[in-house]
């Protein structure tokens, strides 16, 4: 094969070809870099709280995929720090308690409640911004699913309605009522 090889320089800018897009598959490099281009990320500055009930605690990953490595556990309860959001993924960073540093988590595993104390509710939205529609409204001190982020906004789901949530609507802790 070598003898084949020095003859033909289109050969062997094949096989060197093919063993890169080889070390990129098996390291999972393809992953992300389909994610990077196909979603883009949001920067987000939101609080949330753990609702993942296992045991162990929610994992904290180095990445926005299940492939990526665990780092630490974050216990049910517990308030984070929204920074990013990728796809279905957030990054979060500041655990109330259990993991410390930055790492990437499920987003279906927060919650996030609303405010509203002593008024008939909150306002989700259509878009994240107050000049856009209102799609719903949430009674106050509810328990609310979290969908993703972007700036100072939750992406949130209630009673079926998918919408956007105001920062002073939301209450990121799980076990007061923020006011």
């Amino acid at each position: 094969m070598t003898k084949n090889i020095k003859k033909s320089p289109s050969k062997l800018a094949i096989v060197l070809g093919l063993t890169c897009v080889s070390v990129i598959i098996n390291t999972g490099m393809a992953n992300q870099i389909v994610l990077a281009k196909s979603i883009n990320q949001n920067k987000c500055d939101i609080l949330a709280y753990v609702t993942d009930t296992d045991l162990q605690g929610l994992n904290v990953r180095s990445g926005a995929s299940i492939s990526n490595r665990i780092m630490g556990q974050i216990p049910i309860h517990e308030t984070v720090q929204i920074v990013a959001a990728l796809g279905k993924w957030v990054q979060i960073t500041n655990a109330s308690n259990g993991f410390q540093g930055t790492g990437w988590v499920f987003v279906q595993n927060l919650g996030i409640s609303s405010r509203g104390y002593a008024t008939n509710g909150v306002d989700i939205y259509a878009n994240a911004n107050q000049q856009s529609r209102k799609v719903g409204k949430i009674p106050p001190g509810e328990n609310i699913k979290l969908l993703g982020c972007q700036g100072d906004w939750a992406q949130v789901e209630y009673q079926g309605v998918k919408g956007w949530l105001a920062r002073e609507d939301q209450c990121g802790a799980a076990l007061t009522s923020c006011s």
